[in-house]
Protein backbone atom coordinates (compact mmCIF):
# COMPACT_ATOMS: atom_id res chain seq x y z
CA UNK A 1 0.00 0.00 0.00
CA UNK A 2 1.37 3.42 -0.82
CA UNK A 3 2.34 5.67 2.13
CA UNK A 4 4.25 8.74 2.61
CA UNK A 5 7.64 9.00 4.29
CA UNK A 6 5.67 11.33 6.84
CA UNK A 7 2.78 13.22 6.67
CA UNK A 8 4.11 16.06 8.81
CA UNK A 9 5.27 18.79 8.37
CA UNK A 10 7.05 18.35 4.79
CA UNK A 11 3.61 16.91 3.17
CA UNK A 12 1.34 19.83 5.31
CA UNK A 13 3.51 22.21 2.54
CA UNK A 14 2.06 20.06 -0.31
CA UNK A 15 -0.88 21.78 -0.96
CA UNK A 16 0.25 25.13 -1.70
CA UNK A 17 3.21 23.23 -3.63
CA UNK A 18 1.00 21.54 -5.48
CA UNK A 19 -0.76 24.53 -6.41
CA UNK A 20 2.54 26.07 -7.29
CA UNK A 21 2.92 23.52 -10.01
CA UNK A 22 -0.31 24.01 -11.75
CA UNK A 23 0.05 27.60 -11.97
CA UNK A 24 3.40 27.26 -13.25
CA UNK A 25 2.27 24.98 -16.46
CA UNK A 26 -1.44 26.78 -16.19
CA UNK A 27 0.06 30.08 -17.68
CA UNK A 28 1.97 28.53 -20.34
CA UNK A 29 -1.02 26.24 -21.57
CA UNK A 30 -3.50 28.95 -21.40
CA UNK A 31 -1.66 30.79 -23.93
CA UNK A 32 -0.65 27.64 -25.83
CA UNK A 33 -3.78 27.03 -26.50
CA UNK A 34 -5.53 30.28 -27.93
CA UNK A 35 -2.51 30.16 -30.06
CA UNK A 36 -1.14 26.83 -31.33
CA UNK A 37 -3.90 26.14 -33.47
CA UNK A 38 -3.31 29.59 -35.82
CA UNK A 39 0.42 28.74 -35.74
CA UNK A 40 -0.34 25.85 -37.06
CA UNK A 41 -2.29 26.91 -39.69
CA UNK A 42 -1.16 29.88 -40.74
CA UNK A 43 3.05 29.36 -39.87
CA UNK A 44 3.68 25.82 -40.29
CA UNK A 45 0.75 25.21 -43.43
CA UNK A 46 -1.24 22.68 -41.93
CA UNK A 47 -4.59 22.18 -42.92
CA UNK A 48 -7.55 22.29 -40.65
CA UNK A 49 -8.13 18.84 -41.37
CA UNK A 50 -4.55 17.77 -40.52
CA UNK A 51 -4.80 19.94 -37.37
CA UNK A 52 -8.24 18.34 -35.63
CA UNK A 53 -7.32 14.60 -37.02
CA UNK A 54 -3.79 14.92 -35.57
CA UNK A 55 -4.87 16.25 -32.10
CA UNK A 56 -7.79 13.34 -32.06
CA UNK A 57 -5.09 10.45 -33.04
CA UNK A 58 -2.78 12.52 -30.44
CA UNK A 59 -5.35 12.73 -27.70
CA UNK A 60 -6.62 9.17 -28.42
CA UNK A 61 -3.04 7.88 -27.81
CA UNK A 62 -2.39 9.74 -24.73
CA UNK A 63 -5.89 8.78 -22.86
CA UNK A 64 -4.94 5.14 -23.36
CA UNK A 65 -1.50 5.97 -22.19
CA UNK A 66 -2.23 7.90 -19.43
CA UNK A 67 -3.86 4.75 -17.34
CA UNK A 68 -0.27 2.76 -18.22
CA UNK A 69 1.36 5.91 -16.89
CA UNK A 70 -0.98 6.22 -13.82
CA UNK A 71 0.11 2.51 -12.81
CA UNK A 72 3.84 2.97 -13.30
CA UNK A 73 3.24 5.85 -10.97
CA UNK A 74 1.28 3.54 -8.00
CA UNK A 75 4.51 0.86 -8.73
CA UNK A 76 7.39 3.50 -9.53
CA UNK A 77 6.14 5.92 -6.95
CA UNK A 78 4.36 8.85 -8.02
CA UNK A 79 6.44 11.59 -7.31
CA UNK A 80 9.99 10.78 -9.37
CA UNK A 81 7.03 10.08 -12.44
CA UNK A 82 5.29 13.14 -12.38
CA UNK A 83 8.64 15.02 -12.53
CA UNK A 84 9.45 12.75 -15.31
CA UNK A 85 6.59 13.07 -17.31
CA UNK A 86 6.90 17.20 -16.67
CA UNK A 87 10.16 17.07 -18.17
CA UNK A 88 8.42 14.85 -21.16
CA UNK A 89 5.96 17.53 -21.50
CA UNK A 90 8.04 20.29 -21.64
CA UNK A 91 10.12 18.47 -24.40
CA UNK A 92 6.96 17.69 -26.40
CA UNK A 93 6.12 21.50 -26.06
CA UNK A 94 9.87 22.70 -27.08
CA UNK A 95 9.77 20.37 -30.55
CA UNK A 96 6.76 22.57 -31.19
CA UNK A 97 9.50 24.80 -32.29
CA UNK A 98 10.96 23.17 -34.76
CA UNK A 99 7.43 20.89 -36.83
CA UNK A 100 7.30 21.69 -40.08
CA UNK A 101 5.10 18.70 -41.73
CA UNK A 102 2.23 16.98 -40.87
CA UNK A 103 3.62 13.52 -39.62
CA UNK A 104 6.20 15.60 -37.14
CA UNK A 105 3.42 17.51 -36.35
CA UNK A 106 1.17 14.04 -35.30
CA UNK A 107 4.56 12.58 -33.47
CA UNK A 108 5.26 15.59 -31.07
CA UNK A 109 1.29 15.86 -30.32
CA UNK A 110 0.83 12.79 -29.73
CA UNK A 111 4.03 12.71 -27.08
CA UNK A 112 2.61 15.74 -25.79
CA UNK A 113 -1.24 14.12 -24.93
CA UNK A 114 0.30 11.11 -23.88
CA UNK A 115 2.55 12.90 -21.37
CA UNK A 116 0.12 15.47 -19.94
CA UNK A 117 -2.42 12.66 -19.34
CA UNK A 118 -0.10 10.37 -17.35
CA UNK A 119 1.15 13.44 -15.68
CA UNK A 120 -2.71 14.13 -14.39
CA UNK A 121 -2.95 10.83 -13.11
CA UNK A 122 0.57 11.02 -11.38
CA UNK A 123 0.00 14.33 -10.01
CA UNK A 124 -3.51 12.26 -8.23
CA UNK A 125 -1.81 9.80 -7.00
CA UNK A 126 0.93 12.09 -5.53
CA UNK A 127 -1.65 14.42 -4.17
CA UNK A 128 -3.55 11.34 -2.44
CA UNK A 129 -0.39 10.23 -0.86
CA UNK A 130 0.30 13.29 0.52
CA UNK A 131 -2.99 14.88 1.30
CA UNK A 132 -5.35 13.35 3.83
CA UNK A 133 -8.53 12.09 2.55
CA UNK A 134 -11.15 14.22 4.13
CA UNK A 135 -8.94 17.26 3.20
CA UNK A 136 -8.66 15.75 -1.00
CA UNK A 137 -11.34 17.36 -2.72
CA UNK A 138 -10.98 20.68 -1.19
CA UNK A 139 -7.44 20.70 -2.35
CA UNK A 140 -8.59 20.07 -5.95
CA UNK A 141 -11.23 22.45 -5.96
CA UNK A 142 -8.20 24.94 -5.05
CA UNK A 143 -6.14 23.00 -7.55
CA UNK A 144 -9.27 24.11 -10.12
CA UNK A 145 -9.46 27.55 -9.30
CA UNK A 146 -5.84 27.69 -9.86
CA UNK A 147 -6.22 26.12 -13.06
CA UNK A 148 -8.42 28.92 -14.13
CA UNK A 149 -6.61 31.96 -13.43
CA UNK A 150 -3.51 30.83 -15.05
CA UNK A 151 -4.89 29.79 -18.06
CA UNK A 152 -7.00 33.03 -17.79
CA UNK A 153 -3.36 35.07 -17.21
CA UNK A 154 -2.28 32.84 -20.09
CA UNK A 155 -4.80 33.76 -22.36
CA UNK A 156 -3.77 37.48 -22.24
CA UNK A 157 -0.57 36.45 -23.13
CA UNK A 158 -1.16 34.26 -25.67
CA UNK A 159 -3.90 37.25 -27.36
CA UNK A 160 -0.82 39.37 -27.50
CA UNK A 161 0.65 36.87 -29.40
CA UNK A 162 -2.30 36.72 -31.48
CA UNK A 163 -2.21 40.73 -31.90
CA UNK A 164 1.58 40.40 -33.03
CA UNK A 165 0.72 37.80 -35.74
CA UNK A 166 4.58 37.46 -35.93
CA UNK A 167 7.09 33.64 -35.69
CA UNK A 168 8.36 35.21 -33.04
CA UNK A 169 6.01 36.13 -31.13
CA UNK A 170 4.29 32.67 -31.55
CA UNK A 171 7.29 31.02 -30.25
CA UNK A 172 7.56 32.71 -27.26
CA UNK A 173 4.27 31.32 -26.22
CA UNK A 174 5.47 27.94 -26.92
CA UNK A 175 9.16 28.64 -24.91
CA UNK A 176 6.72 30.22 -22.49
CA UNK A 177 4.33 26.42 -22.11
CA UNK A 178 7.97 24.59 -21.92
CA UNK A 179 9.56 26.46 -19.03
CA UNK A 180 6.19 26.23 -17.23
CA UNK A 181 6.75 22.74 -17.04
CA UNK A 182 10.18 22.82 -16.19
CA UNK A 183 9.09 24.67 -13.41
CA UNK A 184 6.41 22.18 -13.15
CA UNK A 185 9.09 19.35 -12.41
CA UNK A 186 11.32 21.56 -10.20
CA UNK A 187 8.58 22.35 -7.73
CA UNK A 188 7.17 18.96 -7.85
CA UNK A 189 10.76 17.41 -7.21
CA UNK A 190 10.97 19.41 -4.09
CA UNK A 191 7.65 17.28 -2.28
CA UNK A 192 8.24 14.41 -0.33
CA UNK A 193 9.09 10.98 -1.27
CA UNK A 194 5.72 8.72 -1.80
CA UNK A 195 6.92 5.33 -1.85
CA UNK A 196 5.40 2.87 -5.02
CA UNK A 197 2.64 0.54 -3.98
CA UNK A 198 4.15 -2.97 -4.39
CA UNK A 199 2.35 -5.91 -6.49
CA UNK A 200 -0.45 -8.16 -4.60
CA UNK A 201 0.70 -11.52 -3.34
CA UNK A 202 -0.30 -14.16 -5.47
CA UNK A 203 -0.13 -12.20 -9.24
CA UNK A 204 -2.80 -9.39 -10.12
CA UNK A 205 -3.87 -7.87 -13.42
CA UNK A 206 -1.48 -4.96 -15.12
CA UNK A 207 -4.35 -3.02 -15.41
CA UNK A 208 -6.96 -4.22 -13.10
CA UNK A 209 -9.13 -0.64 -13.68
CA UNK A 210 -10.04 -2.52 -17.06
CA UNK A 211 -12.05 -5.25 -14.99
CA UNK A 212 -13.62 -3.02 -12.66
CA UNK A 213 -16.93 -2.52 -14.11
CA UNK A 214 -18.65 -0.22 -11.66
CA UNK A 215 -15.72 2.05 -12.42
CA UNK A 216 -15.92 1.78 -15.60
CA UNK A 217 -19.71 2.82 -15.75
CA UNK A 218 -18.77 5.62 -13.61
CA UNK A 219 -16.26 7.23 -16.08
CA UNK A 220 -18.73 6.64 -18.83
CA UNK A 221 -21.11 8.68 -16.73
CA UNK A 222 -18.49 11.30 -15.76
CA UNK A 223 -17.35 11.36 -19.61
CA UNK A 224 -20.98 12.42 -20.66
CA UNK A 225 -21.14 15.20 -17.75
CA UNK A 226 -17.82 16.51 -19.31
CA UNK A 227 -20.10 17.21 -22.69
CA UNK A 228 -20.36 20.30 -21.00
CA UNK A 229 -16.78 21.26 -22.11
CA UNK A 230 -17.11 21.97 -25.89
CA UNK A 231 -20.62 23.57 -25.15
CA UNK A 232 -18.48 26.79 -23.68
CA UNK A 233 -16.03 26.56 -26.19
CA UNK A 234 -17.23 26.08 -28.87
CA UNK A 235 -21.45 25.05 -29.70
CA UNK A 236 -22.33 27.90 -28.00
CA UNK A 237 -20.19 30.25 -29.89
CA UNK A 238 -21.42 28.95 -33.01
CA UNK A 239 -24.97 29.11 -31.63
CA UNK A 240 -24.90 32.79 -30.52
CA UNK A 241 -23.42 33.51 -34.11
CA UNK A 242 -25.63 32.17 -36.17
CA UNK A 243 -29.22 31.59 -34.26
CA UNK A 244 -29.62 35.21 -31.78
CA UNK A 245 -29.26 38.47 -32.27
CA UNK A 246 -26.42 39.12 -29.47
CA UNK A 247 -23.62 41.26 -30.49
CA UNK A 248 -20.16 38.63 -30.87
CA UNK A 249 -18.28 40.08 -27.78
CA UNK A 250 -20.66 37.99 -26.05
CA UNK A 251 -18.77 35.13 -26.31
CA UNK A 252 -15.70 36.11 -24.37
CA UNK A 253 -17.86 37.76 -22.18
CA UNK A 254 -19.54 34.79 -20.96
CA UNK A 255 -16.43 33.10 -20.80
CA UNK A 256 -14.76 35.47 -18.35
CA UNK A 257 -18.22 35.24 -15.99
CA UNK A 258 -17.52 31.34 -16.30
CA UNK A 259 -13.68 31.74 -15.48
CA UNK A 260 -14.38 34.50 -12.74
CA UNK A 261 -17.12 32.44 -10.90
CA UNK A 262 -14.98 29.03 -11.02
CA UNK A 263 -12.11 31.32 -9.26
CA UNK A 264 -14.13 32.33 -6.65
CA UNK A 265 -16.75 29.93 -5.59
CA UNK A 266 -15.43 26.62 -6.92
CA UNK A 267 -13.82 25.88 -3.08
CA UNK A 268 -16.77 27.31 -0.98
CA UNK A 269 -18.71 24.65 -3.34
CA UNK A 270 -16.59 21.94 -3.25
CA UNK A 271 -16.33 21.87 1.03
CA UNK A 272 -19.69 21.07 1.20
CA UNK A 273 -19.31 17.21 -0.56
CA UNK A 274 -17.37 15.13 2.26
CA UNK A 275 -18.14 11.78 1.13
CA UNK A 276 -19.96 9.76 -1.56
CA UNK A 277 -23.29 10.09 -0.75
CA UNK A 278 -22.72 14.53 -0.79
CA UNK A 279 -20.96 13.42 -3.89
CA UNK A 280 -23.75 11.48 -5.84
CA UNK A 281 -26.16 14.44 -5.09
CA UNK A 282 -23.85 17.27 -5.93
CA UNK A 283 -23.51 15.28 -9.83
CA UNK A 284 -28.00 14.48 -9.71
CA UNK A 285 -27.93 18.43 -9.12
CA UNK A 286 -25.59 19.24 -11.53
CA UNK A 287 -27.30 17.11 -14.13
CA UNK A 288 -30.74 19.02 -13.30
CA UNK A 289 -29.21 22.33 -13.66
CA UNK A 290 -27.57 21.68 -16.73
CA UNK A 291 -30.69 21.07 -18.23
CA UNK A 292 -32.34 23.77 -16.96
CA UNK A 293 -29.33 26.11 -18.51
CA UNK A 294 -29.81 24.04 -21.90
CA UNK A 295 -34.07 25.27 -21.82
CA UNK A 296 -32.24 28.57 -20.91
CA UNK A 297 -29.75 28.63 -23.89
CA UNK A 298 -32.41 27.25 -26.30
CA UNK A 299 -35.14 30.28 -25.28
CA UNK A 300 -32.61 32.61 -27.26
CA UNK A 301 -33.84 31.40 -30.49
CA UNK A 302 -37.45 33.26 -29.63
CA UNK A 303 -36.05 36.22 -31.39
CA UNK A 304 -35.29 38.80 -28.44
CA UNK A 305 -34.06 41.95 -28.98
CA UNK A 306 -30.08 42.04 -28.70
CA UNK A 307 -29.71 43.10 -24.90
CA UNK A 308 -32.61 40.91 -24.03
CA UNK A 309 -30.84 37.86 -25.88
CA UNK A 310 -27.61 39.27 -23.53
CA UNK A 311 -29.40 39.08 -20.07
CA UNK A 312 -31.52 34.96 -21.15
CA UNK A 313 -27.10 34.13 -21.91
CA UNK A 314 -25.79 35.18 -18.87
CA UNK A 315 -28.39 33.49 -17.43
CA UNK A 316 -27.91 30.04 -19.04
CA UNK A 317 -24.06 30.80 -18.22
CA UNK A 318 -24.71 30.93 -14.31
CA UNK A 319 -26.57 28.05 -14.74
CA UNK A 320 -24.15 26.08 -16.23
CA UNK A 321 -21.13 27.03 -14.18
CA UNK A 322 -23.46 26.20 -11.33
CA UNK A 323 -23.61 22.68 -12.26
CA UNK A 324 -20.22 22.68 -13.52
CA UNK A 325 -18.82 23.63 -10.11
CA UNK A 326 -21.25 20.85 -8.78
CA UNK A 327 -20.19 18.28 -11.29
CA UNK A 328 -16.46 18.82 -10.70
CA UNK A 329 -16.68 18.68 -6.52
CA UNK A 330 -19.00 15.42 -7.08
CA UNK A 331 -16.76 13.56 -9.61
CA UNK A 332 -13.72 14.44 -7.66
CA UNK A 333 -14.58 12.68 -4.50
CA UNK A 334 -16.27 9.51 -6.73
CA UNK A 335 -12.78 9.13 -8.48
CA UNK A 336 -10.87 9.09 -5.27
CA UNK A 337 -13.35 7.39 -2.85
CA UNK A 338 -13.37 4.64 -5.42
CA UNK A 339 -10.06 4.25 -5.89
CA UNK A 340 -8.26 0.87 -4.64
CA UNK A 341 -5.30 2.33 -2.40
CA UNK A 342 -2.03 2.08 -4.11
CA UNK A 343 -3.98 1.97 -7.31
CA UNK A 344 -4.92 5.84 -7.11
CA UNK A 345 -2.77 6.50 -10.06
CA UNK A 346 -4.26 3.62 -12.54
CA UNK A 347 -7.52 4.43 -11.46
CA UNK A 348 -7.42 7.97 -11.83
CA UNK A 349 -5.81 8.01 -15.05
CA UNK A 350 -8.69 5.84 -16.38
CA UNK A 351 -11.31 8.02 -14.98
CA UNK A 352 -9.39 11.21 -16.74
CA UNK A 353 -9.70 9.92 -19.81
CA UNK A 354 -13.22 11.42 -19.61
CA UNK A 355 -11.57 14.69 -20.94
CA UNK A 356 -10.04 14.32 -23.85
CA UNK A 357 -12.80 11.85 -25.07
CA UNK A 358 -15.04 14.72 -24.15
CA UNK A 359 -12.88 17.10 -25.86
CA UNK A 360 -12.25 15.32 -28.94
CA UNK A 361 -15.32 13.47 -29.43
CA UNK A 362 -17.78 15.77 -27.44
CA UNK A 363 -17.22 18.54 -30.18
CA UNK A 364 -18.57 16.19 -32.81
CA UNK A 365 -21.75 15.19 -30.83
CA UNK A 366 -22.90 18.97 -29.37
CA UNK A 367 -22.70 20.63 -32.31
CA UNK A 368 -24.73 18.00 -34.52
CA UNK A 369 -27.11 18.47 -31.91
CA UNK A 370 -27.22 22.42 -31.22
CA UNK A 371 -26.25 23.44 -35.12
CA UNK A 372 -28.44 20.82 -36.66
CA UNK A 373 -31.70 20.20 -34.58
CA UNK A 374 -31.56 23.49 -32.90
CA UNK A 375 -34.29 24.09 -29.53
CA UNK A 376 -34.72 20.48 -30.22
CA UNK A 377 -30.99 19.92 -29.71
CA UNK A 378 -30.40 21.68 -26.56
CA UNK A 379 -33.80 20.00 -25.04
CA UNK A 380 -31.90 16.43 -25.84
CA UNK A 381 -28.62 17.57 -24.78
CA UNK A 382 -30.24 18.62 -21.24
CA UNK A 383 -32.08 14.99 -21.07
CA UNK A 384 -29.34 13.65 -21.49
CA UNK A 385 -27.50 15.49 -18.40
CA UNK A 386 -30.01 15.08 -16.36
CA UNK A 387 -30.41 11.31 -16.89
CA UNK A 388 -26.38 11.13 -16.30
CA UNK A 389 -26.53 13.06 -13.56
CA UNK A 390 -29.51 10.74 -12.26
CA UNK A 391 -27.81 7.37 -13.01
CA UNK A 392 -24.61 8.66 -10.98
CA UNK A 393 -26.33 7.29 -7.90
CA UNK A 394 -26.87 4.00 -8.85
CA UNK A 395 -23.84 3.64 -10.13
CA UNK A 396 -21.83 4.31 -7.17
CA UNK A 397 -24.01 2.16 -5.19
CA UNK A 398 -23.03 -0.55 -7.38
CA UNK A 399 -19.46 -0.03 -6.91
CA UNK A 400 -19.90 0.33 -3.61
CA UNK A 401 -21.27 -2.73 -3.19
CA UNK A 402 -18.72 -4.67 -4.92
CA UNK A 403 -15.95 -3.00 -2.88
CA UNK A 404 -17.77 -4.74 0.10
CA UNK A 405 -18.48 -8.06 -1.13
CA UNK A 406 -14.68 -8.05 -2.77
CA UNK A 407 -12.35 -10.95 0.11
CA UNK A 408 -9.70 -8.74 0.20
CA UNK A 409 -8.40 -5.72 -1.01
CA UNK A 410 -5.99 -7.24 -3.21
CA UNK A 411 -9.00 -8.71 -5.34
CA UNK A 412 -11.22 -5.72 -4.82
CA UNK A 413 -10.62 -4.75 -8.63
CA UNK A 414 -11.57 -7.81 -9.82
CA UNK A 415 -15.24 -7.69 -8.68
CA UNK A 416 -15.77 -7.28 -12.59
CA UNK A 417 -14.36 -10.16 -13.40
CA UNK A 418 -15.97 -13.55 -13.75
Amino acid sequence: MAHTSSPAPQASRAPRALLLAQLSNSIGDGAFYVTSALYFSQIVGLSAAQIGIGLTLAWAVGSVAGVWLGHLADRRGPRGTAVLLALATAAAVGSFLFIRSFVPFLIAAAVYATAQSGLAAARQALLAGLVEPSARTEVLARLQSTLNAGLAVGAGIGGLALHAGTRTAYLSVFALDAMGFLLCALVLRGLPVVAGAPAAAGGEPRLAVLRDRPYALLTFLNALMLLRLPLLSLALPLWIVQRTSAPGWVVSALFVLNTGVVMLFQVRTAKAVTGLPEATRAVGRAGAVMLASCAVFAVTAAGFGPWATVAVLALGAVLQVIAEMRHSAGSWQIGFSLAPAGRIGQYQGFYGTGVPVARTLGPLLVTALLVTWGVPGWLLLGAIFLVTGLLTKPAVRWAERSRAQAPTPATAELVGAH
